[in-house]
């Protein structure tokens, strides 16, 4: 098993965190204007939003989070790395794409989509071994997480097509998302710690 270093978990834990607080702080900027429940965080980095530096911030925070994430994380299989990190890639090229102010965007929606979907499926092209492989990198927690996080963006497509609660939906799968890096990361040091 490689070598994680310590690092990995403030850049990992950090990303849930950056994420929330961006989407937080930004929508504290548009006010009373912006509903949570039903807009999503694009909305809140869209241009000429209250928001758009603190989303844009948050964003590019993100992106680097899991960039050095997956850089570090040596125990995961590669496949798994390059995911988690083209799912970095797809939120820095948000900031450069953001969405409209009013309307859609296809090359917005399209990198949205990129984005999700490598990092869906990061944790199970991840999965490096078996009952010898740290608790996150296993196949069975691997698989389960994916398809949490599957289950996650059907939700969210359902919300989006019905315009329902879909930021809820959004912030329960980004939440996931950002926070399974850490779980992993975590899983990797203590196993490293017991095997010492």
């Amino acid at each position: 098993m490689r070598f994680v270093p310590r690092w990995v978990l403030l850049s990992s834990g950090c990303a849930p965190v950056l994420l929330i607080a961006g989407w937080t702080g930004a929508a504290h900027a548009e006010g009373s204007s912006y509903d949570p429940v039903t807009q999503t965080i694009s909305v809140l980095g869209s241009y000429g939003a209250d928001g758009f530096w603190v989303m844009t911030t948050a964003f590019l925070a993100l992106g680097v989070c899991h960039l050095l994430t997956a850089w570090g994380l040596r125990a995961a299989a590669t496949p798994g790395r390059v995911a988690l990190g083209g799912g970095g890639l797809a939120a820095l090229v948000l900031v450069a794409l953001p969405a409209p102010s009013s309307g859609g965007s296809l090359r917005h929606g399209a990198v949205v989509v990129v984005g999700f979907t490598l990092l869906a499926v990061w944790p199970v092209l991840a999965a490096n071994g078996g009952p010898a492989a740290p608790w996150a990198l296993r196949p069975v927690p691997s698989v389960a997480v994916t398809t949490l996080m599957a289950a996650g963006g059907v939700w969210f497509l359902i919300e989006m097509g019905r315009h329902g609660d879909a930021g809820v939906a959004e912030r329960v799968v980004t939440s996931l998302q950002s926070l399974w890096p850490f779980v992993v990361a975590a899983s990797c040091l203590r196993h490293a710690r017991q095997r010492a």
